[in-house]
C-alpha cells in the first residue's frame, strides 16, 4: 500500500517493510524474517517492478524480523545492505557473553544470522532517495538502531524505537529493548524534528499531531 507519495508499506514475515521509490531505483527499509522474498516479489510485481529494482536495503536494527530476509533478498537483487556498526558488532556476540549478560537482547543476537557483507550506515549519512533521507543513530532498542528522516516529505521511519498502543504513540517494547533510558533520549531527538508522519514496523502510520505526540513522549 502506498502510504505517502513514493513510499509503500509491504507486509513481510514478522514485520512491515518500506519501499522508497525514486525513479527506477528502490530502497528497501527492513526485510522481514527469512522467507520474506516471496511476499516482496509479489508486491513488487503488482507495482510493475521486480527485485532487481532494489538497489539498497537499510536495516533499522539487527533483530531477526528485520534482517532475516536480507540474505535472500540481497542475493536475488544484488542490493547493497546497510546496517549500523553497533548492531553488526552485537551480532558477533559469543555464547559466553550471553551467559555473562543473560537478557533478551544478547540472546536474540546470538540466535540471529548476521548479514555477511553489510556496509556501515551511521549518524549524519544521507541516502540519495526522495530528496535526501537523513540517517539518525537512535540507540536504545538495540545499540545500533537507526531512524530515517525525510526533511522534504516530513516523515520518519522509526523501526521498533516506537510502538502504537490503543492508537497512541508509546515507548518501545520493554522486553526486547536493551536500554529504555537510552531509547527515551533517542525519542527526544526525534521530537526535535519537523515530523508530519511516523512510520512504524508493526503498526499503521501516525499522522495527526505526530510532532506533538513525540514531544509529549519525550517529556
Amino acid at each position: 500500500m502506498e502510504v505517502l507519495p513514493n513510499v509503500h508499506v509491504v507486509r513481510l514475515i514478522g514485520a512491515q517493510a518500506y519501499l522508497l521509490v525514486d525513479g527506477d531505483e528502490i530502497t528497501l527499509v527492513d526485510a522481514g524474517h527469512a522467507g520474506s522474498s516471496r511476499l516482496l516479489r509479489a508486491y513488487l510485481a503488482r507495482m510493475g517492478r521486480s527485485l532487481e529494482h532494489i538497489t539498497r536495503i537499510v536495516c533499522t536494527h539487527g533483530h531477526p524480523d528485520h534482517i532475516g530476509g536480507v540474505h535472500e533478498i540481497g542475493a536475488l537483487s544484488g542490493a547493497e545492505v546497510l546496517l549500523h556498526p553497533a548492531d553488526a558488532e552485537r551480532l558477533r556476540i559469543r555464547f559466553r557473553e550471553v551467559i555473562a549478560n543473560f537478557s533478551p537482547g544478547p540472546i536474540v543476537a546470538l540466535l540471529t544470522r548476521a548479514p555477511s557483507h553489510a556496509q556501515p550506515v551511521d549518524e549524519g549519512d544521507e541516502l540519495p532517495v526522495l530528496g535526501g533521507l537523513r540517517v539518525l543513530h537512535t540507540p536504545g532498542h538495540t545499540p545500533g538502531s537507526v531512524c530515517l528522516y525525510s526533511p522534504r516529505d516530513r516523515f520518519v521511519i522509526v523501526g521498533d524505537l516506537l510502538q502504537r498502543v490503543k492508537g497512541k504513540v508509546t515507548l518501545p517494547n520493554a522486553f526486547f529493548t536493551d536500554d529504555m533510558a537510552l531509547a527515551r533520549r533517542s525519542i527526544g531527538r526525534l521530537a526535535e524534528l519537523d515530523v508530519e508522519t511516523i512510520l512504524f514496523s508493526h503498526y499503521a502510520p501516525y499522522r495527526e499531531g505526530a510532532r506533538e505526540a513525540l514531544r509529549a513522549l519525550a517529556s
